[in-house]
């Protein structure tokens, strides 16, 4: 007698279950993120060879949304009340702050109170924790929105994960995260054999799981394989509202502060001291991009102690002030350029 394998099994015992997406689409969403979770879930139904998942575009007002690269695509619903088994995903990109809306924070909240799943891709998840629906929970979001995130909802429990799924929220670091993600719910709907067929026909080589980070280690990232200059700029990146001095960096790793200048202008072409200051602006930028805080209170958030300092540190750096950065880009581009 022939026994069925559990994948089998379980592929069989899930043959007449259906399960349905609604897909918020906001302006300026990104397109990668949208196609990473709905294209899993077409190659789904085909390697089933039934109609296991279903889904519709929603959107404020009903009629159609505009994603950052220009193409459109027509909406199949507005903010109606929708059934309690649906699973929302809420679809972020560019300026997701200005998207952000009444009417979408409050469809959300109505939709959560009676029991809907939802989550965020890409910069979805700013909109899901303003809706207050992440509280309390592990999230994950776009590295370059980590900082303002950070500073906005601190009852989110932010983790670099390439994706985040707690209870009945979820969320994506965006990019093709979408796909590691919705490949899991594959899994958990239909079995691994499904979920690896899946990954086959879109030639996913390597799923991640939520245990992946979504940034490239440090070594791929300066393009330098040496452990002790990674240690130690891995230990700037974690104390960058209180740097910690050169000499005490050296010693962490077992070296002197002659031996770490050799090594950052060896490799970074920099000394220890303007690597870290770099770090420092860079997180202020984003801050000034992606926020309303003060300039003060960006400068007390990356290290200086001064506005003065900072402002003179800042003008060197990028050629104007952090007040003219902030008033050249205002409420409207609040979120980083290179978001994808």
């Amino acid at each position: 007698m022939v026994t069925a394998s559990p994948s089998q099994k379980k592929e069989a015992s899930s043959a007449g279950r259906h399960k349905r997406f609604v897909f918020l689409l906001l302006d300026n969403f990104t397109m990668l993120s949208f196609a990473g979770a709905i294209e899993p879930l077409r190659i789904a139904n085909r390697v089933l060879g039934h109609k296991a998942y279903s889904w519709v575009l929603a959107g404020e007002g009903g009629m159609e949304a505009t994603c950052s690269n220009g193409a459109s695509f027509k909406l199949d619903m507005g903010f109606e009340e929708i059934n309690r088994d649906d699973t929302v995903f809420v679809c972020g990109g560019i300026d997701v702050q200005s998207a952000t809306t009444k009417p979408v924070l409050n469809w959300l909240r109505r939709e959560a109170r009676r029991g809907v799943a939802i989550g965020g891709l890409c910069t979805g998840a700013y909109t899901v924790a303003k809706a207050g629906l992440l509280d309390g929970k592990r999230a994950t979001i776009h590295w370059e929105n980590q900082d303002s995130f950070l500073e906005e909802f601190e009852d989110v429990k932010l983790t670099k994960s390439v994706f985040v799924v707690d209870g009945n929220r979820m969320s994506t670091a965006g990019g093709t995260a979408s796909i590691d993600m919705m490949l899991k719910i594959i899994a958990q709907d239909h079995g691994e054999d499904v979920a690896n067929t899946v990954a086959d026909q879109l030639i996913y080589s390597s799923i991640r799981t939520d245990q992946d980070t979504q940034r490239l280690s440090i070594p791929t990232r300066i393009g330098v394989r040496h452990p002790k200059l990674s240690q130690v700029i891995q230990k700037m990146e974690q104390n960058i509202e209180d740097p910690i001095s050169p000499a005490a960096l050296a010693t962490n790793v077992g070296m002197s502060t002659r031996q770490l200048e050799r090594l950052f202008r060896r490799y970074l072409n920099r000394s220890p001291k303007r690597y870290y200051m770099e770090l420092r602006l860079q997180k202020a930028r984003n801050l000034l991009m992606q926020t309303d805080m003060s300039v003060i209170n960006v400068a007390l958030a990356c290290g200086f102690a001064s506005p003065s300092h900072f402002s003179k540190c800042y003008r060197a750096h990028y050629q104007t002030t952090p007040y003219r950065e902030r008033g050249s880009h205002g409420s409207s581009s609040l979120t980083p350029r290179l978001s994808i």
